[in-house]
């Protein structure tokens, strides 16, 4: 039998938070993390996470899969 329990994702709520916070709150959340294979939901209300999350992700090799709940929030579910 095969252990296939669900991983939730912790969340990072970094809504109404103003750049680079959301960014920071993420670094934060991966520093913390004792397990090599984490999963992150970071909910961001800034624009400008677009760019910074995506490319932080690019450039330390996590994947990430961002999603515009509305125009003013967006979701990121980040692997590590």
């Amino acid at each position: 039998m095969c252990d296939s329990s669900p991983i939730f994702p912790t969340e990072i709520n970094a809504m109404g938070q103003p750049c680079p916070m959301p960014l920071l709150m993420l670094k934060r959340s991966l520093k913390q993390v004792s397990s090599s294979h984490s999963l992150f939901l970071l909910k961001s209300s800034d624009p400008h996470s677009q760019i910074d999350v995506l490319r932080y992700c690019e450039l330390h090799q996590l994947k990430c899969d961002m999603t515009q709940i509305s125009a003013h929030e967006f979701h990121y579910l980040i692997q590590s």
